[in-house]
């Protein structure tokens, strides 16, 4: 089964339909701070979410819950990418590249960090990709904990709340509600869009060069 999304199992509603809430904490945790969950649609999960508890399909909770459950899985995934990559970051950065790791990921979060600091712990949290792998950068960079752990906080809340909130709201419009995947469709474009133009002022900047 796949969608225009792709795959069934990157669908965000056929992923809340058949894993409810605790398969969306799960994802939100792995695509947070896992190596191998940077695939995972997070952006157009909240948002899926957020709509659903606005219909009352597939999520009977209250909005207050739900951000607060997500926040809490956002900041702890943070928390585990931190932590193993001040454990395991530099043999991470010699690791050869396999179907669940390429180590352009990685050096894309490692510009990332490196050009906002301590702030790409919040502004990475809308960047899928560099969201997965910019805990690992800042724990394998010993990153100061405290500080670490406050923007990771705010970096959490803002997204898991801000996303999920923006799709229950969306949500109550018939328009949303009967288009739903062309709007799924629009957000990952829109996700995807600071990567491109990254990709793209990264060409240019070697050609440049050249």
């Amino acid at each position: 089964m796949t969608s225009a999304l792709g795959p069934s199992f990157l669908d965000p509603q056929w992923l809340i339909s058949t894993f409810g809430l605790i398969g969306i904490l799960v994802i939100v945790f792995a695509e947070s701070g896992l190596f191998f969950g940077f695939f995972l649609p997070g952006d157009s999960l909240l948002f899926t979410a957020g709509l659903l508890v606005a219909d009352g399909t597939y999520l009977r909770v209250p909005l207050w819950l739900m951000c607060a459950l997500l926040s809490a899985a956002a900041v702890a995934g943070d928390q585990f990418g931190y932590l193993f990559g001040r454990r395991f970051g530099p043999a991470l950065f010699r690791r050869p590249d396999s179907r669940l790791f390429k180590q352009e990921n990685l050096a894309r979060a490692q510009g990332f960090f490196d050009r906002y600091g301590a702030r790409s712990i919040i502004l990475a949290r809308f960047v899928p990709i560099v969201r997965t792998f910019t805990p690992i950068v800042a724990g394998a960079s010993r990153m100061h904990y405290r500080s670490f752990l406050i923007y990771n906080a705010v970096g959490g809340v803002l997204w898991a709340c801000g996303v999920t909130i923006l799709g229950y709201f969306l949500g109550q419009i018939a328009f949303v509600r009967s288009n739903i995947e062309l709007i799924l469709v629009g957000i990952v474009a829109l996700s995807v869009l600071p990567i491109a133009v990254e990709f793209l002022r990264s060409r240019r900047r070697a050609r440049a060069r050249r």
